[in-house]
């Protein structure tokens, strides 16, 4: 009997710990690292007020965007390059800015700026973009010794009528990484990371059973990559634990699991490199996706802070 119940814990236990990729005593690391929740309000308030929803039908305010998130940049000293393309005799177009060593391997870090229909966006997506903009600050200000390059990725049509489609600019900029090989060690995407709540039962899961593993509380923020990828995933949680005062979760589960490929690192995974989200776990918890009511008023800046603390000393920790 003893050795069939032993059999029972190991067919759910090895399961759990290759999906959930279980870190244990991380110790906190003294940092430096300083974000200003104002200051991420600010960059929010700016970035959903443009003339119109920056969607894909509103050329301009997609650019009033850009143009914001460019601005920020530039005011770093940083050079900031356009990867312009065109869909249906429209111009779109992807910022990209660098730090670290010209050649070798690169990290990838991407949020995208649009916004799908009608809405404000603030957590989807505005949150992510603010994040790229903080992160940007941060290594600027810091100067942290890299051992990869890193690129920063502002990316366009992210959102439906072009999700998953050749038209997505992360699709654009991972196929241009591809045709001209370069070895890119990993992709963060910075998708939704200002939603949170204490509320029992405010987390829901794709899957019933994971309720067993993870909390019934939308406290925490998710490290999420596909099966096969749990390395990277392990190590960006146990970074970002270490540098930040969030509790940080994570998930490998198989891309068919509803939720799991839903953004940019997708387009990675497509052209064969590894790829993460960091994430709130989205319409999961957040009722305000999708929604005009996904507003800045909605959003925990000082929970969002610590995110973006916890992605930086996890990006400029990776081995």
């Amino acid at each position: 009997m003893i050795y069939i119940l032993l059999a029972i814990v190991v067919i759910i236990a090895v399961p759990i710990i290759i999906i959930s990729q279980p870190v244990l005593f991380v110790s906190k690391e003294t940092t430096n690292v300083q974000v200003d929740t104002n200051k991420i309000k600010e960059h929010i308030h700016k970035l959903i007020s443009t003339d119109n929803p920056r969607n894909y039908r509103n050329i301009k305010s997609l650019n009033q965007a850009a143009d914001y998130i460019s601005n920020e940049f530039k005011k770093l000293n940083l050079t900031v390059e356009e990867q312009k393309y065109e869909v249906e005799g429209n111009e779109y177009k992807n910022l990209i800015c660098s730090f670290g060593p010209k050649e070798g391997e690169r990290i990838i870090v991407g949020a995208h700026y649009d916004v799908c229909g009608e809405q404000a966006g603030a957590d989807d997506n505005a949150s992510g973009v603010v994040g790229l903009i903080e992160v940007a600050r941060l290594l600027t200000q810091l100067k942290p010794v890299l051992k990869y390059r890193i690129d920063l990725v502002a990316y366009t049509l992210e959102e439906p009528p072009f999700f998953r489609t050749e038209f997505m600019g992360s699709y654009i900029h991972a196929k241009s990484l591809k045709d001209n090989a370069v070895k890119v060690k990993a992709m963060i995407c910075l998708e939704m990371i200002g939603y949170f709540s204490d509320k029992k039962k405010s987390q829901e899961y794709p899957v019933g059973l994971l309720k067993l593993f993870y909390p019934d509380k939308g406290n925490f923020i998710a490290v999420v990559s596909k099966m096969g990828q749990g390395g990277i995933t392990r190590t960006f949680k146990k970074n970002m634990r270490k540098g930040s005062d969030i509790d940080v979760r994570s998930i490998n589960a198989p891309a068919f699991v509803q939720g799991i490929d839903f953004s940019d690192h997708l387009n990675y995974w497509n052209f064969g490199y590894n790829a993460l989200m960091i994430n709130n776990t989205a319409f999961y918890r957040n009722k305000n996706y999708h929604e005009s009511s996904d507003v800045p008023e909605s959003l925990d800046y000082k929970r969002m802070a610590e995110v973006i603390k916890g992605a930086y000393w996890a990006l400029v920790h990776i081995e």
